[in-house]
């Protein structure tokens, strides 16, 4: 079924707070239209509002024809305890609550004193049919060991037992993208769904959005994905309180904005300008007409009645000239300073320099259940600058911790240097995890810094009055990924370990620690499948990891890698 996705005058928000609003968007088959805000700007709770979750602060959202199946994907793979594989995929693409649907239809069919009062059995039973039909549920069972085999999660009839939760991350995330593709949505609404794919899900993912039939609306912090995708860009402007869309794709919005805004900048700078000059000519003519009045009173001779006429005469002139440059200013058009964006500005804390040699591997073996590392024999060296790449469950952080000693090898050897200072953002965002409040945590760890201080630093980094006094663990992913910044910038380091750093991080804030890691001078290590920060942050040297070996790339196949072939 072709469907279209129509939004009027949307307002959205929490609480008395709204994040937009007069917003109209309009997504046909074949549109895809990428949202992208700061972190807070409304991206999420737009989505929710198109899914039909939850109500608008004002405004309307329509699809025609009215039961057209429209798929909200949320950016965190929620996990349900107890809840299969199967049973996740089947609730994800909606196929789940379609046949609880049809049974309760076909149960009041068979019972009318089940059915809903005043609704024919028949008629309800007959859409719930359609629906279910529609969402692909009559062969979900046989498309989905196909599916799940062919994205590499060969569990064969174990989809049926094996647990969710007892999935990595990287195994979470593709069950994400199986059941994304397996789904038969007419409208799609996607929130961060590149979160955790390696480049082979990527590739994926970008073939499925390029191809579905129906209308996509997707929040993405990937570039690349972004670049590659859409076709439309939806510009949520926290900072000035508006939103526009941007016809073309991701690079085209990019060279429009900054033309946008370069050009309200201009016009600002034009009135401001023009308004000062007659603000200033009119402060000078009053001050002419007020010494005029002055001087005609202090000079003239009380019998002068003729030159004190003229004296008062010039100045009321000089008056009704302030009184025409006061209406001039009046009658200007007013023009709003455009308000800077807040910007995460912050440099990573250094430490004194570790010895020569950080860490070394000598044909070391890491075994994990089933899993084989190895062997491996590596030495990171002090100030290098090294690039990670590999599928998921290739062993990018097994190996992250044999060379952090974090993991001892089951065969060969590990060590660690001396004077070293890891600081490290790790892909569950562990160090800064639980239930108590934030600031107490981050004290925890920075214990040098006082609690003023603490709050300051964080409020450098967008947590207000209103994050630091809640539980970390009610924290979204990116305000954790955002306090987590905060102590690389607290903590002194010389050996800074990112496992995918941008997860859960606005535009803006990647771009920001992309130009800190440029200044940055201790050794790096970077696990990331985000190919333009890969192509944008400097790296001496570039390791595969893939199916338990390491493998250290040449120059020419790192860039390839590096634009996703």
């Amino acid at each position: 079924m072709t469907a279209t996705l129509v939004a009027q005058g949307l307002a959205g928000g929490y609480g008395h707070r709204t994040l937009f609003d007069s917003l109209d968007l309009t997504v046909a088959p074949g549109d895809v239209v990428g949202v992208v805000g700061a972190n807070g700007a409304g991206k999420s709770t737009l989505l929710r509002l198109l899914a039909g979750i939850g109500e608008p602060q004002a405004g309307t959202v329509s699809l025609a024809p009215v039961d057209a199946f429209v798929g909200w994907l949320p950016q965190v793979h929620e996990r349900v305890e107890g809840e299969t594989v199967a049973a996740y995929i089947a609730r994800r693409t909606g196929c789940a609550q379609a046949t609880r649907e049809l049974d309760a239809a076909a149960a009041a069919l068979g019972d009318p004193a089940l059915a809903d009062p005043g609704a024919d059995p028949a008629d309800v039973y007959s859409a719930a049919l359609d629906r279910w039909l529609a969402s692909g549920a009559a062969d979900l069972e046989e498309r989905l060991p196909i599916v799940l085999a062919d994205l590499g999660l060969d569990l064969g009839d174990d989809a049926e037992q094996a647990l969710m939760t007892s999935l990595s991350g990287g195994q979470a995330a593709r069950v994400g993208l199986a059941a994304l593709l397996l789904s038969r949505f007419d409208v799609v609404l996607l929130d961060e769904p590149t979160n955790d794919l390696d480049l082979d899900g990527l590739e994926r993912l970008e073939a499925f959005v390029r191809g579905i039939r129906g209308g996509v609306v997707l929040v993405s912090h990937d570039r690349e994905f972004l670049a590659r995708s859409v076709t439309r860009v939806l510009e949520l402007d926290l900072a000035q309180g508006s939103n526009r869309v941007f016809g073309g794709g991701y690079d085209a919005y990019l060279e429009e904005r900054a033309t946008v805004r370069r050009h309200a900048r201009e016009k600002y700078d034009e009135f401001a300008e023009k308004k000062a000059d007659l603000v200033s000519r009119a402060r000078v003519q009053r001050e002419w007409s007020s010494q005029g009045v002055r001087n005609a009173m202090k000079k003239a001779p009380d019998n002068d009645k003729i030159r004190r006429k003229a004296s008062m005469e010039s100045s009321e002139k000089q008056a009704q000239k302030v009184r025409q440059m006061e209406s001039r200013i009046s009658r200007l058009e007013e023009v709003d300073e455009p308000r800077k964006e807040w910007q995460l500005e912050f440099t990573i804390g250094s430490a004194p320099r570790s010895s020569t040699v950080v860490s070394t591997l000598s044909a070391a073996v890491f075994r994990q259940g089933p899993f084989t590392l190895g062997p491996v024999s590596l030495q990171v060296n002090a100030g290098e600058r090294i690039g990670i790449t590999g599928p998921n469950g290739a062993g990018k952080s097994t190996l992250l911790r044999g060379l952090l000693g974090r993991q001892v090898p089951s065969e060969g050897s590990a060590s660690l240097g001396t004077s070293v200072q890891i600081g490290e953002i790790d892909q569950a965002r562990s160090l800064l995890a639980g239930p108590q409040r934030l600031a107490e945590a981050f004290e925890q760890l920075v214990p040098s810094m006082s609690q003023a201080d603490v709050r300051t630093l964080l409020a450098k980094f967008g947590l207000k009055a209103d994050h630091v006094g809640r539980p970390v663990d009610q924290l979204s992913p990116g305000e954790r990924t955002r306090a987590g910044l905060a102590l690389l910038q607290a903590r002194g380091v010389n050996v800074l370990v990112l496992d995918e750093p941008t997860n859960h991080l606005d535009l803006p804030a990647i771009e920001q620690l992309e130009e800190a890691l440029e200044s940055y001078e201790g050794t790096l290590l970077l696990v990331t499948h985000d190919r333009r920060m890969l192509a944008t942050v400097r790296t001496d040297r570039r390791w595969r990891v893939e199916a338990g070996t390491v493998a250290e790339l040449q120059a020419t196949d790192a860039a390839a890698r590096r634009s996703g072939g």
